[in-house]
């Protein structure tokens, strides 16, 4: 899914995000609409997670 799309149906896949990734907040997920480059700062701040790994996370999160 490109970004567009993402951005798109970023109020249905809200909910599957959160789901995912559950220490991601409400507000969180309306500021970054879908915004991939901010999905995965987020989860690198709230997870402590490497850049890689939670682009990777986030690029299967997409895809599916």
């Amino acid at each position: 899914m490109n970004q567009d799309q993402a951005e798109g149906n970023w109020k249905q896949l809200k909910g599957k995000a959160q789901q995912k990734w559950g220490e991601l907040t409400n507000d969180d997920l309306d500021k970054m609409e879908g915004n991939r480059t901010e999905l995965v700062g987020k989860i690198q701040e709230k997870y402590g997670k490497s850049k890689e790994e939670a682009q990777r996370e986030v690029d299967e999160f997409f895809d599916n």
